[in-house]
């Protein structure tokens, strides 16, 4: 077989729209050679259970359960952790759950969704956001009680607290209120603090660990909680049309890609936190700060012009859009370059041509402005 697609620079040397842009390396086509070929729907495949296995042992878990996607995970875990309506998910305002997986909470598990916006602009705190919007389960007829807290780390690349992860799961366990980590990159998060997977997993009844997005498995995401909860969770996973039949040929790539990878995800933290120091020292402001692999540039602030955004990204030859830029370990060095004079240049283009219209780019939109 010629390997040299694989081996070659990937396509995505120059994606910054997001880390799941990457593509499979040589090595995880090369694992396809060793793959099981059971029917995993009947968990009959090998190569699965020990994808799901080394997962859930990382996340100091009893078991996990392969998903074709965060979406799923996510949202099969918060209809798991759910009962019987009426009753409503706390969440972040900006987080996936709630944004990102099309209305999936209202449809799939009927909940009334309160979402949030941290007072701290970085992460929802006890005090502050979660008690003040905490509906009890108390004989009040007229709320829907909050029945599950869903927290993400990393949230647009910042780090949630660890002391304010403890803080929160003390009060949902007092309080019989389950509560989801949305970790699709608690592998950063991990790998920034120093804090082991297992630490961070052991505060929340369920987390969603994603494979294709920072770490480049193709495809794909485990959620990791109790046997008894995960083979609930499979219930909902088959009724939702997830059932993945070899899915050994997926799994061996995704245990490729945790072994070879995860100790790449250092250096895609030092890229993004040197761009965001570059834009630092030329006045262009932040959404965010920068703490693992992404730069969130407020393209309204700095008066960026969506036309300039996109005529002097295609002149760099670089994919962008919105104020996001996404770092991933098959960013090339020249393209890292790109990225840099691409900032500077169309922050100077505000500087001269300020727009001040209301239509601003975004990501996740296929929508011409």
């Amino acid at each position: 077989m010629d390997f040299s697609t694989y081996t070659a620079q990937s396509p995505a040397h120059n994606e910054f729209r997001s880390d799941t842009f990457t593509t499979p390396t040589a090595s995880m086509i090369q694992a396809l050679a060793n793959a099981t070929l059971g029917d995993a729907v009947y968990n009959e495949d090998e190569s699965t259970i020990a994808l799901e296995k080394k997962v859930a042992d990382l996340a100091g878990k009893e078991a996990g359960l392969y998903c074709v996607s965060g979406t799923l995970s996510n949202q099969i875990a918060l209809r798991t952790n759910l009962i019987q309506p009426p009753f409503s998910i706390l969440c972040d305002h900006r987080g996936h759950v709630y944004v990102h997986e099309a209305g999936g909470l209202s449809t799939l598990s009927q909940a009334m969704v309160q979402p949030i916006v941290a007072k701290n602009g970085h992460h929802l705190t006890l005090e502050d956001d979660i008690l003040p919007n905490f509906i009890p389960d108390d004989g009040e007829i007229h709320g829907a009680p909050t029945k599950v807290i869903s927290l993400e780390n990393t949230l647009h690349g910042m780090i949630f607290p660890l002391d304010e992860i403890k803080k929160i799961s003390n009060f949902c366990k007092k309080n019989d209120v389950k509560l989801h980590l949305d970790g699709a990159r608690l592998w950063n998060a991990s790998v920034a603090t120093g804090i082991s997977l297992k630490e961070y997993c052991s505060y929340f009844d369920s987390v969603s660990l994603c494979l294709s997005k920072t770490l480049g498995a193709p495809v794909g995401s485990v959620l990791v909680s109790t046997r008894k909860f995960v083979n609930k969770a499979n219930h909902f996973k088959k009724q939702n049309g997830g059932g993945i039949r070899q899915s050994g040929l997926l799994a061996v790539m995704a245990i490729t890609a945790i072994d070879e990878n995860l100790p790449k995800l250092q250096k895609t933290h030092e890229r993004a936190k040197e761009l965001g120091e570059l834009c630092d020292k030329n006045g262009i402001y932040l959404e965010h700060p920068v703490e693992t692999n992404f730069v969130f540039i407020d393209t309204k602030k700095n008066k960026w012009n969506p036309e300039s955004i996109k005529t002097l990204a295609e002149k760099h030859g670089i994919k962008f859009y919105g104020g996001r830029i996404s770092f991933h370990y098959q960013v090339s060095d020249e393209s890292f370059e790109a990225v840099k004079k691409f900032v500077l240049e169309t922050q100077e283009d505000a500087k001269k041509n300020p727009y001040d219209g209301g239509d601003q780019v975004r990501f996740y939109s296929n929508i011409e402005e």
